[in-house]
């Protein structure tokens, strides 16, 4: 159990991340405003580390790969459904349906690599 509580520990954190930036009015005000017009790459940028944290702690929990996969894109979603309604109570910050959409491209783009790189590393030397 601590293993699996530990392989997911990234994810926790990165999700808490997540929470803590979307509570504010300009949480990357380092960025130069011509970037902030394509937040929703920005978006998918970040889902896209999301859904990559989680697969590792699916594939701990017992998930075959595909398994890990569908169930991490299908979790950072929802995570990012519910981002978006958070968002919609901070002063500054508006719940957008295509950041959703955003949020879950990148959470796939981000559990696929994740699951390719798992099942790279596992395949025996001079395969395929």
């Amino acid at each position: 159990m601590k293993r699996i509580a530990a392989a997911f520990l990234p994810a926790a954190l990165y999700a808490g991340l997540i929470f803590a930036l979307s509570a504010q009015a300009n949480p990357l005000p380092m960025l130069p405003p011509e970037l902030l017009v394509h937040d929703k790459f920005l978006h998918g940028l970040a889902y896209a580390g999301l859904g990559a944290l989680l697969v590792p702690g699916f594939r701990a929990a017992g998930f075959s790969p595909g398994g890990a996969l569908l169930v991490a894109v299908a979790l950072a979603s929802l995570y990012g459904a519910t981002d978006e309604f958070h968002q919609s109570f901070v002063p500054g910050r508006t719940a957008d349906v295509l950041d959703w959409v955003a949020d879950t491209l990148g959470a796939a783009l981000g559990a696929s690599a994740a699951t390719a790189a798992t099942l790279a590393l596992r395949r025996p030397r001079g395969a395929g």
